[in-house]
């Protein structure tokens, strides 16, 4: 018998039905991942399975004793309280009876309450809220209040281990974690003994956890056992069949409603049971709900920067006793798209100010690329007016946006990213978190920029969402930098990963950052690579040191001509003379007076900025030539 069945739900917010009349069954140990679009109706769905909201029409049933505990996106604790008194909560029930027990209340049944305490395992409570405060690593005297959204994240958590509930109900379980996290929160998952429930659009996180995968579209469930990608592939050939059925059935209606508007001998032959079926047509039309749109994405890749963004040397960044960057070297030359990874808190931040400009280096030198034009995606959505409305948060003051793709009308721009008209006017805080991030997106967009800063760009998007923002982010043509603890989106997206790497268990320092060619995936294998070398000198006794292998002769160097050391001499002043150039052209181009008075000359001061590039490339390819020599 199922834990956990629903059947024949309904459930409404305005006119568009969220729940449609459908079902869901929920058995003893599957891990089911429910996905969906933003605002399909999932949290709801979740909140429905956990017994804190009722449907409109439907029913749910509850096998007998079965317990259940949903763990919020966003969780909220009493003001005040410590990790281990919020913990705690998770076994409110458990406490309660035992003090009613050794209370010895007059009237009280000391039988029932005994079965009870046995039934909840009220007993140990202290020994179970200890273990689940043990396992994610939480200080049990701490202030929940002066927590990250991480931490809060895992006391939440451990408030639901603590329960030993026999369903577990998760909303967003990945937000606010970082990439250790994540994977730490997949074994303990994975070594769950109850059955799990969780909404989630991290792709790695449910491969690695989902035993099956249920989808709430246009109102209804699909159930799709097995992993994403057998989801995926199954989608497609959905889809296609749906298209393809919508097709003839509006084919055939309109033959029908050609033959009805015929002449009157036609109206006077036509049979009855035609004319019903041309209704009913109709009517099957009127009900059907199309897939939804897909948002529509494109970036005003501005004018180009220089070759170089950025060139750190020997950077250090300290903040009284705390370094977080210690000693880095990097180049990010236009068009790379940069991944960091490292635990919150250790500096990915910083190091992203320290490239870009906002910060300079206690040590070390930074050397920065002409014309940046940089946009931000701030994770915290610390830019969002929650009192303006959406048309005022995308074009404050006109009604037309500028983008890659030519002059929009701001009604128009806004529909490309699933906001419909009848929304424009309504206020930000009427958004929930998946749309706010959309919004934020399509500001961000809407602005020309050749570097773009993304920090935890995937939070609350839905799946379709994030492959297209990976498809327009592998075809821009300018700088990433992206902050994600989505690693399937790292790999599709970044072609090169700035790693932390400070942790003294494997040999790392304070302060200890290195650059991987490829994403995630290649990071994690070369890093693990790594921590086995490290290891192995202490797993096994050490070896004599081999002799040393006669040292190889230097290769001599060649003796520059007369003419080559004049280049050699000459370049750094050409270099330095081209950037100059370089850097005046961008800057005449930025502003809007050549554009009025001369217009003539942007083609041909565009074609200049372009050809500097190629002749500084040269130029620094010869002077390490030379300098080598």
């Amino acid at each position: 018998m199922a834990l956990l069945t629903l059947l024949d739900a309904h459930l409404a917010y305005g006119h568009v039905p969220l729940l449609d009349g459908t079902g869901f069954a929920l058995e003893a140990g599957e891990r089911v991942a429910l996905i969906g679009r933003n605002g399909a109706g999932k949290s709801s769905l979740l909140k429905i399975l956990a017994g804190l909201e009722r449907p409109d029409d439907g029913t749910l049933q509850v096998q007998g004793g079965v317990r259940r505990v949903y763990v919020a996106q966003e969780p909220v604790f009493p003001e005040g309280a410590t990790v281990f008194g919020a913990v705690a909560e998770g076994v409110a029930e458990a406490r309660e009876m035992r003090a009613r027990y050794e209370a010895h209340a007059e009237g009280e049944d000391l039988d029932a309450l005994q079965t009870r305490l046995e039934a909840l395992g009220g007993w140990t409570w202290e020994q179970r809220v200890d273990e689940a405060l043990q396992r994610l690593a939480l200080d049990p005297q701490a202030d929940v209040a002066a927590l990250s959204g991480g931490q809060k994240k895992r006391v939440a958590l451990a408030q639901a281990l603590a329960a030993a509930p026999d369903v577990l109900l998760l909303d967003e379980p990945t937000n606010h974690l970082d990439i250790d996290a994540i994977e730490w929160l997949q074994d303990l998952l994975n070594a769950w003994k109850g059955a799990l429930v969780l909404i989630s659009h991290d792709r790695a996180f449910i491969d690695a956890v989902a035993t099956r995968i249920v989808e709430l579209d246009r109102g209804q469930l699909r159930s799709y056992p097995g992993r994403f990608a057998a989801y995926e592939a199954t989608k497609a050939r959905e889809l296609e069949d749906e298209a393809l059925a919508n097709a003839r059935a509006d084919k055939l209606l309109a033959q029908e409603e050609v033959w009805v508007r015929k002449g009157v001998e036609a109206r006077r032959t036509r049979s009855v049971g035609r004319v019903a079926r041309l209704q009913q047509l109709r009517a099957q039309r009127a009900a059907r709900r199309e897939q939804l749109g897909q948002v529509s994405l494109a970036v005003d890749a501005g004018l180009p920067t220089g070759k170089i963004v950025a060139e750190l040397t020997d950077v250090t960044m300290r903040f009284g006793e705390r370094t977080l960057i210690e000693r880095f070297t990097a180049t990010i030359l236009r068009g790379d798209k940069v991944g960091l990874i490292g635990p919150n808190g250790v500096g990915k931040t910083t190091l992203l100010k320290l490239i870009l400009g906002e910060l300079e280096p206690t040590a070390g030198r930074v050397r920065r690329g002409t014309n940046l034009q940089v946009a931000y995606f701030d994770q915290l959505r610390a830019g969002l007016d929650l009192e303006a409305t959406l048309v005022d948060t995308i074009s404050p003051g006109s009604e037309w946006i500028e983008t890659g793709a030519g002059r929009k009308h701001v009604m128009s721009y806004l529909t490309d990213f699933l906001f419909s008209p009848e929304r424009a006017n309504s206020p930000v805080r009427t958004l929930s978190g998946g749309e706010r991030n959309r919004l934020l997106l399509a500001r961000l967009f809407a602005l020309p920029a050749n570097v773009l800063v993304l920090d935890e760009p995937t939070n609350d998007l839905d799946i379709d969402t994030l492959e297209l923002l990976e498809e327009l982010l592998q075809d821009y043509a300018g700088t990433v930098f992206l902050v994600s603890h989505d690693r399937r989106f790292l790999d599709d997206v970044v072609t090169s990963t700035i790693a932390w790497e400070g942790d003294p268990a494997f040999g790392g320092r304070p302060g200890l950052w290195r650059e991987y060619e490829g994403g995630y995936s290649d990071w994690k294998l070369q890093r693990a690579r790594g921590r086995v070398a490290v290891a192995l000198p202490t797993a096994s006794a050490p070896a004599a040191p081999p002799a040393p292998a006669p040292a190889a002769p230097p290769k001599p160097r060649t003796k520059l001509s007369y003419k080559e050391q004049r280049e050699l001499d000459e370049l750094p002043a050409r270099i330095e003379a081209l950037e100059a150039e370089q850097a005046q052209i961008a800057e005449t181009l930025a502003g809007s007076e050549i554009y009025v008075n001369e217009p003539q000359r942007v083609a041909a001061l565009n074609a200049r900025h372009a050809a500097i590039e190629d002749e500084l490339m040269l130029a620094l390819e010869r002077w390490e030539l030379l300098g080598n020599r």
